[in-house]
């Protein structure tokens, strides 16, 4: 078990700094560079050379990604030379406030998606089953911003039960920044529940047709006890690893929908980097995203075993 663990951290390292050199390499490709962006067309020659001299951007490749790679090991994440800022400092409150966003729309959904799919399991082909079924697949083709805009048409425009957008600024208290996300979060949750709710489902119906829930009944035990105690524990089992990613994809994948809503999240500040030619920034929040994903990915890949003993002998082979 600990040689398992131990290797998936390694594989997780691994792909971390290989992402890293992703990013970095990527943005090096982008036409310019960030004197550029910061001094403008404007800019003579004589500038650009003194600023590219003083901020290090005359040294080799190779240089500097090993600058950039090793002060992000120390939680230096440059400064942005648009904000004039220190990188870190100006993610800290965006990236609070798309965990708090992205938290209260799990804590929604995930149950309700856990829920829906375990009642459309159980009541397969029966109504409960086909309207949950439909709607879901009527939310996974809807994109976010289209979801977005109709909840802001209903509730916002028509009924005025929310604000259309968030107004405040993104240093606010989180106790002031919760009546501005419901909206945020309804759009999430349809999203979200769309998309675990219909592999709750498929799981439920797979483990509720196996050989050994077949026996179980064979035997007269009761039918809830195999819902509860075999069934469902089985069915969650598979459901741990998209849960994970659609954490991952919460944090870091809203970018439209914290923009439609002016959201201040670590999304919309990485469409305005992009916007701004902002690039110290563009790579901070993508290494912040990366280190995200893995390390969701890395417990979805791992707690199965831990959860499950099967699962280690089976990978441990």
């Amino acid at each position: 078990m600990t040689s398992l663990v131990g290797r998936r951290i390694f594989l997780a390292v691994v792909t971390l700094f290989i992402i890293s050199l992703i990013i970095f390499m990527g943005v090096e490709a982008l036409p310019g560079d960030m004197a550029t962006a910061y001094l403008g067309q404007s800019a003579t020659p004589e500038s650009l050379a003194a600023l590219r001299e003083k901020f290090g951007l005359n040294a080799p490749v190779h240089q500097r990604y090993l600058d950039w790679i090793g002060g992000v090991i120390k939680g230096d994440l440059g400064d942005s030379m648009a904000k004039r800022k220190p990188v870190a400092e100006l993610i800290g409150n965006r990236f609070r406030n798309t965990v708090v966003l992205a938290t209260a729309a799990a804590l929604v959904g995930i149950p309700l998606a856990i829920v829906l799919g375990v009642i459309a399991g159980l009541m397969r082909d029966k109504w409960p089953d086909v309207f949950v079924s439909t709607t879901s697949i009527v939310g996974m083709t809807l994109p976010g911003f289209v979801t977005a805009t109709i909840l802001i048409y209903i509730f916002a425009i028509r009924l005025e039960w929310f604000p259309a957008i968030t107004l405040v600024p993104s240093d606010v208290p989180v106790i002031e920044l919760l009546p501005n996300i419901v909206l945020p979060i309804i759009t999430l949750t349809l999203i979200m529940v769309a998309h675990i709710l219909r592999l709750v489902r498929t799981n439920m119906i797979d483990v509720l047709t196996s050989d050994y829930v077949q026996m179980a009944r064979l035997k007269g035990v009761p039918y809830w006890q195999i819902v509860f105690k075999h069934a469902l524990p089985n069915a969650m089992l598979p459901t741990i690893n998209v849960v994970a990613l659609t954490l991952a994809w919460l944090l870091g994948g809203v970018a439209i929908i914290e923009t439609v809503f002016n959201y201040p999240g670590i999304g919309k500040l990485m469409i305005a980097a992009i916007t701004d030619r902002d690039l110290a920034l563009v790579q901070g929040i993508a290494i912040i995203l990366a280190v995200v994903y893995i390390s969701l990915n890395l417990i979805a890949d791992v707690l199965p075993m831990v959860l499950n003993p099967k699962l280690r002998t089976a990978r441990g082979h």
